[in-house]
């Protein structure tokens, strides 16, 4: 049975005066963890898709940068994080399902307000999801900002090379049972604490309280093992990997923190060939978590980005 979010508490507390609120809204049949910010009668709508191990806490510094551009912006916490539902098994985490959790978010949104102008935002396994939603068309997005993140045709062939596949390794652990949700969630969830601390470049943007939001919204009942088995039906159901003729429609704007420790620098190559309306940014010196880790570039990227 799904875990509810009945009692309508919130995985954090916004900033008051970051314009940013959360409520719980009803989509594809499950009941997601919302923060969202800006007008709700905007018909412009951003989707901001979040990643492994985080929440929509991940874009506390877009959110209200969105919406003083005018963007009405929903940030879910994906299926199994936070106060989101969570359902039994891990053919519950495969693909199809999160683009249509997505597809519906989008219908929800619009049922509340037309939007006239769609983009999606997102990090990575966020990113993971929307690169495939755009692909394959689940709704008409106008727009589209990945973040660390490869296009699954650079991801496909990168993975054929020692250099890719060794910082894959990860992946490879997450498929054992019962063993990562242990390590990861020992000693007070430690290991997620130093997933972000230590790899940052500006270690003053990941504080204490910070991570402690990202370690006890992992420590929630069954949410660990529902964060890791996205791994697990990504490898165990191919077929949801296929991305058919892999052209994004869109334009999009990929902006990459060059010091990803799991990702190699050379999946960006050659992502014009499926991707023909592209502006990549490469941040040097920028961890994974590039939105948090340098939040005052990625947010002047894509202001400037979205003014063109």
């Amino acid at each position: 049975m799904p875990v509810s979010s009945q009692d309508k508490s919130f995985s954090w507390s916004p900033d008051p005066a970051s314009g940013i609120q959360q409520r719980i809204i009803e989509a594809d049949g499950l009941r997601f963890e919302l923060a969202e910010a800006g007008t709700a009668r905007s018909p412009k709508l951003a989707i901001l898709l979040h990643g492994f191990p985080e929440l929509n806490f991940s874009w506390r510094h877009q959110m209200p940068m969105l919406a003083a551009q005018g963007w009405r912006v929903w940030a879910p916490n994906l299926r199994g994080y936070g106060m989101s539902d969570r359902p039994d098994g891990i053919a519950a985490y495969r693909l199809h399902n999160l683009l249509e959790d997505v597809g519906a978010l989008i219908d929800a949104a619009k049922a509340e307000y037309p939007a006239e102008e769609i983009m999606i935002v997102a990090h990575d396994w966020g990113a993971v999801i929307a690169w495939m939603f755009a692909i394959r068309q689940i709704r008409p997005i106008d727009r589209l900002v990945i973040m660390n993140v490869p296009h699954p045709k650079c991801a496909e062939r990168e993975l054929k090379h020692w250099r890719q596949l060794r910082k894959s390794w990860y992946i490879f652990f997450f498929q054992l049972p019962f063993v990562p949700e242990k390590m990861l969630l020992a000693n007070d969830a430690k290991a997620v604490r130093r997933a972000f601390f230590e790899s940052a470049a500006h270690k003053d943007r990941f504080a204490k309280s910070d991570l402690d939001v990202y370690a006890k919204a992992a420590q929630l009942p069954g949410a660990m093992q529902a964060m890791l088995n996205y791994y697990r039906a990504l490898m165990r159901y191919a077929d949801d990997r296929d991305p058919g003729d892999a052209s994004v429609r869109v334009p999009t704007l990929v902006i990459w923190g060059e010091n990803d420790l799991a990702l190699d620098i050379h999946l960006l190559d050659g992502m014009e060939q499926w991707v023909p309306n592209l502006t990549l940014h490469r941040l040097p010196g920028i961890s994974h978590w590039v939105q948090q880790d340098a939040p005052d570039k990625v947010n002047r990227i894509m202001t400037d980005w979205l003014q063109k």
